[in-house]
């Protein structure tokens, strides 16, 4: 490992960095000539796997990559962010191997000092806690980056901001003194403007204007603001499609901090946020699908890194988002503003963010009340536009035409309004697979606010349908679990996957309907499976047991589909659902089958008209 560089103020440097900005007077005082400073060049070993580590990383300038074993690339961190958190909390050895991927410097942290501020300082052991063994993260946590932090965890909590008085030098003293690259304009309490170094730049020096020209002058106006709430990815994509570089963080009319592309270029956790900010730039289809081509290799590093199968899934949606966003910025900049607003939707796997290796495209648009027959071209073409890229993705057109340029799912409102309306009163069996793939629907792009009310209605409409109901529970019925005689499996007798199991269509489609079914009988407005299976058991549509063990039962049939899909990658082979239970363990097959039997129980009792376990 690489000696120890003394330099100066090693410890302020850290202080000036997330989680450590927050320590109390008192630790910080206590971390009092232990922090030290190393030097790497480019491909210098920071540590290796399975080797004791000495403390915490801390990335103070440049980058580093986590690899496994076998030297892939697992993860890619920057400045701020930490290496050996999790070995720490294990048994003090390292986890993954890592090296610099650039010239870097790292502060370290000495391993006791570091258990010290997780014993002594809650909110420090916080920050942490979900790298302790025995404390599981939620699945956005444990795919972090920017498909799951919130711009809340990203942004500047105390943004620098200027008087409207104030002048170019003004603002460009303040930039100096706080080592800033944008300054936000004031009125008051109210934001008026921000102000860039490019806006100096380019509008004060290259313009030959001096020091006293107002920055009301140079400065943009009315700047587009973003919610703390919101995902770091959603704030990637406005920067993108504005082509700006900084945004305000505003909550209840009032700035609470400033996000910009270096924040979030910084927090990019894994491969995932790298390729959406590929496809972000991206000028064309055929960019996007040079980056979908590694979504299996993505999938198989995620497996192989133990994420969990929610996260996995939600990572690979994300990236269908972000190219079915890009679609839609291009199709307006090819086609014009669009005449009327429109929502652009997603359905089946991508609509509930469970899509794996094996995807094609489900998709619908709500069109404004207001457009008219003549409107009809222009979303025509903007919808032949996006289904085409997504096709080009390897989104491959859906069998059954559920796209938008089927002129059926091309409607205003008010049609759709009428579509679930029929539906729910005429529940016949075209009825009954319509509403199982439209109850899965979630917005992509467009005018959100056309879809908001029409579904807590349609909701409501279909729940006190009793008939309605019924034909829910009994479509849920339709794929039963893969169990055969004598606590085996029911195998496919013949074909191409003869002796197989279908872990899609018997495997995990049984829990998606199930949970729908549980979703519309407590009127629960979640469309992933999990989440409608944890907000049921809060609900009480279901018992606390029985959703216990669903939530494990999908869970590792899940996971399951995944590594096989994972193992066929490793393999260069195309992924499927079809697995032969042979090829397991002993140990694996009577877990697999012991989940299929709770789903099988649970549908006995949804058949039933109950919604616990015996």
């Amino acid at each position: 490992m690489p000696d120890a560089v003394p330099m100066a103020d090693p410890l302020a440097s850290l202080l000036c960095l997330p989680p450590f900005d927050r320590l109390p007077e008192g630790a910080r005082r206590g971390l009092t000539g232990q922090v030290t400073r190393r030097t790497l060049a480019e491909g210098q070993t920071i540590c290796r796997m399975g080797e004791k580590l000495d403390g915490l990383y801390v990335i103070e300038t440049g980058s580093a990559d986590l690899e496994d074993d076998g030297g892939r690339l697992i993860d890619h961190r920057g400045r701020g962010d930490v290496i050996g958190e999790r070995g720490l909390l294990r048994l003090g050895r390292a986890t993954l191997s890592a090296r610099a991927a650039e010239a870097a410097t790292l502060l370290l942290l000495p391993k006791d000092a570091f258990h010290d501020l997780m014993d002594d300082v809650p909110a420090f052991a916080t920050w942490f806690a979900r790298a302790i063994p025995g404390r599981a993260a939620p699945a956005e946590e444990e795919a972090a980056g920017l498909t799951a932090l919130k711009v809340a965890d990203l942004m500047t909590n105390t943004p620098v901001t200027c008087p409207e008085g104030a002048t170019a030098t003004d603002v460009a003293r303040i930039m100096r003194q706080h080592g800033i690259s944008s300054v936000i304009v004031m009125a008051g309490a109210a934001p008026v403007g921000i102000v860039t170094v490019r806006d100096l730049s380019g509008k004060v020096l290259a313009e030959g204007l001096d020091g006293t020209t107002p920055v009301t002058r140079v400065m943009t106006r009315d700047p587009i603001t973003i919610g703390p709430d919101a995902l770091g990815l959603d704030a990637l994509m406005v920067l993108a499609d504005n082509n700006i570089s900084h945004l305000p963080v505003a909550e209840g009319g009032r700035i609470v901090g400033l996000i910009g592309r270096t924040d979030l270029f910084r927090q990019q956790a894994a491969t995932a946020s790298h390729m959406i900010v590929e496809i972000v730039d991206a000028e064309d289809a055929q960019d996007m699908a040079r980056v979908v081509a590694q979504v299996p290799a993505l999938l198989a590093q995620l497996v192989r890194a133990g994420v969990d199968a929610g996260a996995i899934t939600r990572r690979i949606t994300d990236i269908t988002d972000a190219i079915t966003r890009r679609l839609l910025a291009l199709a307006e900049a090819r086609l014009g503003p669009p005449p009327v607003p429109y929502l652009w939707l997603a359905c089946g796997s991508q609509g509930r963010r469970e899509q794996t290796g094996v995807s094609d495209q489900d998709n619908c648009l709500i069109l404004d009340d207001a457009a008219t027959p003549d409107h009809d071209a222009y979303f025509a073409e903007l919808a032949k536009f996006v289904s085409d890229g997504l096709n080009t993705c390897g989104f491959v057109y859906c069998p059954g035409d559920m796209m938008a340029t089927n002129p059926r799912w091309r409607q205003p409102r008010r049609v759709w309004r009428d579509y679930f309306a029929g539906w729910i009163a005429q529940p016949d069996n075209e009825a009954q697979m319509l509403a199982s793939v439209m109850f899965d629907l979630r917005p992509i792009g467009g005018e959100a606010a056309l879809f908001e009310a029409l579904q807590a209605e349609t909701l409501e409409m279909a729940r006190k349908n009793s008939i309605f109901v019924a034909h829910m529970v009994s479509n849920s019925l339709k794929h039963a679990p893969p169990l055969g005689l004598l606590r085996g499996f029911a195998l496919i007798r013949s074909g191409e996957h003869k002796d197989m199991v279908d872990l899609k269509l018997s495997g995990v489609v049984p829990v998606v309907d199930l949970g729908r079914v549980y979703a519309l009988q407590g009127n629960l407005t979640a469309v992933n499976t999990r989440e409608r299976l944890v907000e049921a058991s809060a609900a009480g549509v279901i018992s606390q047991a029985g959703a216990h063990d669903l939530i494990d039962a999908y869970d590792l049939i899940a996971e399951t589909r995944l590594r096989h899909q994972a193992e066929q990658i490793q393999a260069g082979r195309a992924p499927d659902n079809f697995m032969a239970p042979a090829h397991l363990s002993e140990l694996e097959r009577k877990h697999l089958r012991d989940a299929f039997m709770v789903v099988k129980t649970m549908q006995s009792a949804a058949s039933q008209g109950r919604g616990v376990m015996g």
